[in-house]
Formats: structure tokens, C-alpha cells, sequence
């Protein structure tokens, strides 16, 4: 009798078990749930407006200051925000806007080790930190990027 038990409470293990990784399968294989947004540029005379810039902060979780600054430091030009939007002096190419968010992307929001967007910004001692929330990940971020 044991034996016939011992092989229910196994069978019963199984089926649970194949239930909670089909589940997993779905969380761990949805890439699509974080989809950066698009830079939308327009431009008015001399200069190039960064339309959503606003969203695309919130979007990837970070400060618009922030952002902004990187922004106008690697397309070497000034700028200011305008409400919800980026004016930047100059034509700036849209092309190389989009590869320069690209960069801050890669540099100041994916976890290096899931590449997850889940990251946040933490300082410990005088170095600033990329830390993950999702795999808790951290590496130290570029100087001269705060």
C-alpha cells in the first residue's frame, strides 16, 4: 500500500511541477512586455525637437534631467525641455538621435547580466550603481555620467 501511495504523491508532484514551469515558460520567454519607445523628431528651422521625450524618460524609468543632459552631451549641442518635449539647437539627424538613445539604453538602463530594463540607480559611497531588481546585478556606471 505505501508503494501505491509513494507513486500518487509522485504522480501528483509531476503534474504539479509541469504546471508551475508552463508558467514560467511565459514570464521567462516575454521579451515583448518592455518595447523602448521611438524618438519622434521634428524639426523647425535650426532646430530638432525631440517630441515624446517626456514618454521615452518615463518609459525607461529615469530622470528627464538626466537623460536630457546625456542627450545633449553626446550630440554635442545645447538644448533645453519645453513642457513634454526636447529642443536641442541645430539640425541633429534623426538617425543619430535614435542611435543615441539607443546608447543610453544599453549603457544607463538594461541589466548587463538579464538585460532587463528593471534598474534602477543607487550611490554607494562616491561611485554610482546600476542595480538590477530582476537577476540583483550590479556594476558601476561610467564616470562623468551623473
Amino acid at each position: 500500500m505505501a508503494g501505491g501511495l509513494r507513486r500518487s504523491v509522485e504522480l501528483d508532484y509531476d503534474k504539479l511541477l509541469s504546471r508551475a514551469r508552463e508558467g514560467l515558460e511565459d514570464v521567462m520567454t516575454d521579451d515583448a512586455r518592455f518595447v523602448p519607445p521611438e524618438p519622434e523628431v521634428l524639426y523647425e528651422g535650426k532646430r530638432t525637437i525631440l517630441r515624446n521625450f517626456s514618454d521615452m524618460a518615463d518609459a525607461l524609468r529615469r530622470e528627464s534631467d538626466h537623460f536630457s543632459k546625456y542627450l545633449m552631451q553626446e550630440l554635442g549641442t545645447a538644448g533645453n525641455t519645453e513642457g513634454r518635449r526636447l529642443v536641442l539647437q541645430g539640425r541633429v539627424p534623426e538617425k543619430k538621435v535614435a542611435e543615441r538613445v539607443q546608447a543610453y539604453l544599453k549603457a544607463f538602463v538594461l541589466c548587463e547580466e538579464c538585460h532587463r530594463p528593471d534598474t534602477n540607480f543607487q550611490r554607494q559611497g562616491r561611485t554610482l550603481v546600476l542595480q538590477c531588481e530582476g537577476c540583483g546585478a550590479h556594476r558601476p556606471i561610467r564616470a562623468g555620467s551623473d
